[in-house]
């Protein structure tokens, strides 16, 4: 089935990642700075998460082709496979991008103009493993524009506690990016390419994986005083801690079977419990 086909190709269920802390800044503004809740906007907000993420990781998908196909891990992808062409790739990459773009015009003119530089950060750091061992704080900092831009969408204006939540995902992205690279830290080396385990070495991508989270919960924690948050900001706060503690103690230099459990199973549940009682604290306080 074709949408199954490109459901799969894109890893539509990890917008588990950036998508609640999308919804976060949405809410924050509404609820939090005393914004009008326009359902419209909400609507336009959630199609360019959908667009902006079809188009980042089709992107990366089609960069990587040659890549994935000499990767054991990888050579089942769907361009590798067969599965889709890379013509169908390209032009599922335009698309959405064009879309993206294309929704941001009835949001407001500041997130239409800012929306191609949002756009060239996402694409961008497909190619950024070829060249700089950073490659994961680039796709940190594609996600980190969720919570900022959602909550821009609304106000139309920056402020320092939307920005907050910006950095969490950025060092939260970061941290659990460089514990998925460990599976492909042997094949980085072979084939040049560039990551924080084939520069440091899996213990200390670890050691710097474990800094970042530890950066993060300080990030939440201080969110959470700035803002005033109630109960329930906290309870989801905690539960995301112990989420983040515990995918580092199931993670072993010797031992990487746990990797897609800590990658994917572990840091979706943290991001929606985390979105889910920390806008229920927006509303009940």
């Amino acid at each position: 089935m074709t949408v199954k086909k490109y459901l799969s190709f894109v890893k539509f269920s990890h917008t588990v990642f950036a998508l609640p802390f999308a919804l976060i800044g949405f809410f924050l503004a509404t609820q939090y700075a005393g914004y009008r809740l326009d359902w419209l906007i909400f609507i336009y907000v959630v199609l360019c998460m959908v667009f902006a993420r079809n188009a980042a990781m089709a992107f990366n998908r089609y960069v990587d082709r040659d890549i994935d196909k000499l990767n054991p891990r990888t050579k089942q992808r769907e361009i590798p496979a067969g599965q889709i062409t890379e013509k169908s790739a390209l032009f599922f990459v335009i698309l959405n991008s064009v879309l993206f773009i294309a929704t941001t015009w009835f949001i407001n003119s500041l997130v239409f103009y800012l929306s191609p530089i949002a756009l060239f950060v996402v694409l961008g750091y497909s190619y950024t493993k070829r060249f700089t061992a950073l490659c994961h704080f680039v796709l940190g900092l594609g996600l980190a524009l969720a919570p900022i831009g959602a909550y821009l969408s609304v106000t139309a204006h920056f402020d320092l506690l939307p920005i907050l939540f910006s950095f969490m995902v950025l060092f939260w992205t970061s941290g659990f990016d460089i514990i998925y690279a460990l599976q492909d830290d042997d094949f980085d080396k072979k084939h040049s390419l560039n990551s924080i385990p084939a520069y440091l070495g899996k213990k200390n991508a670890l050691y710097l994986s474990a800094f970042l989270h530890l950066l993060v919960a300080v990030l939440i924690i201080w969110a959470g005083f700035f803002a005033s948050f109630g109960l329930w900001y906290w309870l989801g706060a905690s539960f995301f801690i112990f989420l983040l503690i515990y995918q580092h103690s199931i993670i072993k230099v010797d031992d990487l079977s746990k990797v897609n459990i800590a990658f994917f199973t572990t840091n979706g549940i943290a991001s929606v419990v985390f979105a889910f009682f920390t806008i229920i604290g927006l509303f009940y306080g």
